[in-house]
């Protein structure tokens, strides 16, 4: 395998694209296409970084599996429409000889009940709860729901809160977000989702790839944990629509962007709806919509951005707290969960790289610090560099790894999955009945499974997971810490 830091550069564009992947997971003619229209933006700062993962996806005109950076700013149509979107690591007190596979089995059966996929109500929340998750992060919810979960607020990317605007009142987050898209908040969080493959996996682990940093984590051979990817809900959605170019896919969509527009009560307004011409006007054209960090809209842009990302914390936190309640319920015992990290992976964030202070966007990437970068940021991962992991494709085997301090070309990121093929295995499951057998044939339980779509999550469609961490490896992009498999599935 070749594997080095892969320069992309055009005539037409104004910085060059680091591929940080092996030549054999190069993209699509797509996805050059896409990098190189965007790297024509003056706006851009140093390069484009484009991660193992990268890849094209319907709708978006910034390839997954990237990380632009802006000196001064914030280009929305870099990301895709879900603040937040990332993954929670959670340890457990479980091994091979007290989990047995007839008790898996009995407890994804009440998880299937607990763990709403596609649901239209999920765990409700008054509205002075949203307004403080709004505020202050999930650690509210957590105070309320006395949670269980250990290291959870701690072991949070930024200890559940992104909003970055000291004392923010309530008429703030007013003033930058239609309170209708925050009464339907009250209903959203505690969803999985339906949307792509966000999931609740089970696995095992079957290596220790990193002894030393595994014992500081607290991870031995056959432990199981458990894997789970969500989004931040519709008002992630719904607040990422009203300030980005970018067609409604859904009329309930455009109704609630409609209705919450109508209904809004800001003394920006004036301001936004002249910019809201300019969104309207721009959603055809290939350049990048953006904003000066200093506009008015612009910061309204950025609090309505931290703001929805919070609910992606407070989303993990209420479905790890069912996942809990789960637990004990069947096992009669409380289950003593422990979080790892909670990281996401779609975000805007202000960080100092080659001595400057710039907004990094991260599109399906993730952070991955290095002992370094982390210190006074957080005690455990100051000595181990920060966690992320690559989930698997269903069947395949996940990893969990840490940042390292010589990964500045990839502004301190990493992949956050294995990215869709350019080109698919031609042995593809027609059918369920038939991705059932594969799992099977692998030892993997696939429960819920209700979508036709969920077929298009089998491994074939995804690049080799081996591939991607060898070449993040070479690339000193992390160090590996311990290999997973997958042994049960939910997912919609």
């Amino acid at each position: 395998m070749s594997t080095h830091n892969i320069k992309f550069q055009t005539d037409k564009m104004k910085v060059p694209v680091i591929f940080h992947a092996s030549e054999e997971l190069l993209p699509d003619k797509k996805t050059y296409g896409q990098l190189e229209n965007l790297a024509k933006d003056e706006r851009l700062f140093s390069h484009i970084s484009a991660m193992s993962d990268v890849h094209p996806k319907k709708g978006r005109k910034n390839p997954t599996g990237t990380v632009v950076a802006t000196e001064k700013h914030l280009l929305p149509q870099i990301n895709d429409t879900a603040p937040n979107c990332g993954m929670r690591f959670i340890r457990t007190n479980f091994n091979e000889e007290n989990l047995t596979a007839e008790k898996i089995d009995r407890l994804f059966q009440e998880l299937v009940k607990v763990i709403p996929t596609k649901k239209y109500i999920g765990t409700k929340l008054s509205f002075e709860d949203v307004m403080n998750v709004a505020k202050f992060g999930s650690k509210p919810l957590q105070e309320k729901f006395q949670t269980r979960t250990k290291n959870e607020i701690t072991n949070t990317f930024n200890q559940g809160n992104l909003v970055t605007k000291e004392n923010v009142s309530n008429q703030d987050i007013f003033d930058a977000i239609p309170r209708l898209f925050l009464h339907i908040a009250k209903y959203r969080s505690g969803i999985l989702g339906a949307a792509g493959n966000h999931f609740l996996d089970l696995m095992k682990i079957t290596e220790i790839k990193n002894p030393e940093i595994a014992e500081k984590f607290n991870l031995q051979k056959g432990q199981y944990i458990f894997l789970m990817h969500t989004g931040s809900g519709l008002l992630g959605q719904y607040a990422s629509y009203m300030y980005t170019p970018k067609a409604k896919e859904h009329l309930s969509q455009k109704i609630i962007l409609e209705l919450g527009l109508r209904t809004w009560k800001s003394k920006y307004k004036k301001e936004y709806l002249e910019v809201a011409k300019k969104i309207k006007e721009h959603q055809d054209k290939p350049e990048f919509f953006g904003y000066d960090e200093n506009s008015t809209v612009g910061q309204m842009f950025l609090l309505a951005h931290q703001v929805s990302a919070n609910f992606g914390f407070a989303n993990r936190l209420l479905l790890n707290h069912n996942l809990d309640q789960a637990i004990e319920k069947v096992f009669g015992a409380p289950a003593e969960l422990d979080l790892l990290h909670d990281i996401p992976h779609l975000m805007i964030l202000k960080e100092n790289h080659f001595s400057k202070d710039i907004w990094i966007h991260r599109n399906g990437t993730v952070r991955a610090n290095g002992p370094i970068r982390m210190q006074g940021k957080h005690k455990l991962f100051s000595e181990t560099g920060e966690p992320f992991f690559i989930p698997s494709s269903m069947s395949t085997p996940a990893y969990l790894g840490v940042g390292t301090d010589q990964n500045e070309s990839s502004f301190f990121s990493a992949s956050h999955g294995t990215g869709r093929r350019a080109k698919t295995d031609n042995d593809l499951p027609t059918d369920k009945q038939e991705l059932f057998k594969r799992m099977k044939k692998n030892n993997v339980r696939l429960y819920n499974a209700k979508s036709k779509g969920v077929i298009l999550q089998d491994s074939g469609y995804y690049k080799d997971v081996e591939e991607v961490i060898s070449g993040m490896e070479e690339n000193n992009i992390i160090n590996t810490v311990v290999k997973m498999q997958p042994t049960a599935v939910l997912m919609y």
